[in-house]
């Protein structure tokens, strides 16, 4: 047999070997699988293309109409907030700030941390005249939902006395300073004894003993907090700086205010001044 037919031969049974073998069907799906990813591509390529005219589009769209209107700038908008911020309040932020009813201590309880804004350089920590001013306003709420004769003031510490006697002239609201007599709450025996539904405690600490006499017989606590104060046994709070007059005299004035309205008692309230010693007191009148 000649050499040609015997090498055709040979590679014909070659051949036969790998069609035998599926090494010719592997290499077709191989071949199917490059031509699907390169399909794909292709399709990925022109959805791409069809994205980016669209985004063109809505773009071209976006800046017609930015045409038609006024963009608002950005600081116009903050002043315009603050203004808002500003007549929400129940008294002007100078008031606050005159006052320094936002002026804590250096000592900050777990408690007051949330309130607190920052630390002046001299260590003494800064309450948010905002959160004032929301706890202020819950406060007024929650209190006006006594009635006098179930409420009472415990003010020991003497800057916030004469402003105490104001409130409890103008609410009708039973108020002990200097000393809180021991028992009133609790022991039913005492001439004195009498029950009450709320007790608004001017500080913790101070006051201590007014405080654990309340939630002994399980009766409600209104709070004025400093920075240095732990709220426990509190139903509800009022933030500020109970050490200062000033401030002591912005905190009863608001109470008081707030009530006498929420309440619909119709009294003379004294101006700002008045309860802060910056001017000479007046008489309180009532008007029936």
């Amino acid at each position: 047999m000649p050499k040609k037919e015997e090498n055709s031969e040979t590679l014909k049974e070659i051949v036969k070997d790998i069609e035998k073998s599926g090494v010719s069907e592997k290499i077709a799906k191989k071949e199917e699988k490059l031509d699907e990813k390169a399909q794909k591509k292709t399709q990925v390529k022109s959805e791409k293309k069809e994205l980016e005219k669209k985004k063109k589009s809505l773009l071209e769209k976006v800046k017609k109409l930015r045409g038609k209107f006024d963009e608002p700038k950005t600081e116009e908008l903050k002043e315009k907030v603050k203004i808002k911020k500003k007549a929400d309040m129940l008294v002007p932020l100078e008031e606050y700030i005159k006052t320094g009813i936002y002026l804590g201590t250096r000592v900050v309880t777990p408690n007051m941390k949330p309130f607190v804004y920052r630390r002046r350089a001299d260590g003494l920590a800064i309450f948010n005249t905002d959160l004032i001013d929301e706890k202020m306003k819950e406060g007024i709420k929650y209190l006006a939902e006594f009635a006098p004769e179930d409420t009472i003031l415990i003010c020991k510490r003497e800057a916030g006395w004469e402003a105490a006697k104001k409130f409890g002239e103008i609410t009708g609201i039973k108020i002990f300073t200097r000393k809180y007599p021991a028992g009133i709450l609790t022991n039913k025996q005492l001439p004195d004894f009498f029950e009450n539904e709320l007790t608004i405690i001017t500080d913790s600490w101070v006051d201590r003993n007014a405080l654990n006499d309340t939630l002994r017989v399980n009766k409600k606590v209104l709070m004025i907090c400093d920075t240095n104060n732990f709220s426990k046994g509190s139903d509800q709070i009022v933030l500020g700086n109970n050490k200062s007059s000033k401030s002591l005299g912005l905190i009863f004035y608001l109470l008081a205010k707030g009530y006498c309205e929420a309440r619909k008692i119709k009294v003379d309230i004294p101006d700002l001044e008045e309860w802060t010693g910056e001017s000479e007191g007046r008489i309180v009148k009532k008007r029936f």
